[in-house]
């Protein structure tokens, strides 16, 4: 007998009225004590979204994740609309933090709809965000983004052209699709906790972060840490491309 996950959450989540006890609550990592369910997928996708680029026309080989490469995305959001990047490759699980930081005139001034996004973390701030994070590695290591519909990805096909990542949509309020980048968000929660300031963290507080996790060795990849399968990668790419220029 199959008994799904969502089936498991509603069973213990029934008690009290939804909520579950306060000594249950205690021990769960995210400290939730109500359930949230899954919303059904509404409305229309956003305008620099279209057919071609959702997540159903990503190639089958980047599910398996036998192909390196491939990337997971999203932003982390705190108090006053402050953010952080998140970037996870999907074989090693290896994770970079992007430093998003706010605008001058930013909870200064009334936000103008149609002027820059003074939070920082608008379409130009992420784009340059990730081409600054990706500049340093291999093609071989970037093969694909796969992102939520979120305006902050509307210069995608920017992004494309600057580092070569082809990029994926998610499907609408699907956020499991992405569920490699949403299992690290939630670790990242520990460090970065909902209802804080994240724009208060410096770049080097990030790297620290990112650092403790790529250092965290994972049962999936046989007890290795994503630094060291990462670096595995790197070498491997490294050695094809002396090995062409020969």
């Amino acid at each position: 007998m199959r008994i799904s996950h969502e089936a498991i959450y509603q069973a213990l989540y029934v008690q009290g009225r939804g909520a579950l006890q306060r000594e249950l609550t205690a021990c769960l990592r995210t400290g939730r004590a109500l359930r949230v369910p899954r919303e059904r997928v509404r409305g229309r996708g956003k305008s620099f979204v279209t057919p071609e680029i959702m997540i159903s026309e990503r190639p089958a080989s980047v599910e398996d994740r036998a192909v390196p490469g491939h990337w997971e995305g999203d932003l982390i959001l705190g108090l006053d609309s402050s953010a952080i990047g998140t970037l996870v490759e999907r074989t090693t699980r290896f994770t970079m933090l992007l430093h998003l930081t706010p605008l001058p005139g930013h909870r200064q001034q009334p936000r103008d709809k149609h002027g820059p996004a003074l939070a920082g973390h608008g379409a130009e701030a992420v784009r340059e965000a990730i081409t600054k994070a990706m500049s340093s590695l291999p093609k071989q290591l970037k093969k694909s983004l796969t992102w939520d519909q979120g305006t902050e990805m509307a210069q995608h096909a920017q992004l494309s052209i600057h580092t070569g990542l082809q990029v994926y949509f998610c499907d609408a309020q699907s956020p499991w699709q992405r569920g490699t980048n949403e299992n690290t968000n939630g670790l990242l929660r520990q460090y970065f906790p909902k209802g804080t300031d994240l724009s208060a963290h410096r770049a080097t507080d990030l790297q620290a972060v990112a650092l403790a996790l790529n250092t965290r060795p994972r049962k999936t990849l046989g007890w290795q840490t994503p630094a060291e399968a990462f670096n595995e990668l790197l070498r491997s790419a490294n050695r094809r491309s002396v090995a062409t220029t020969r």
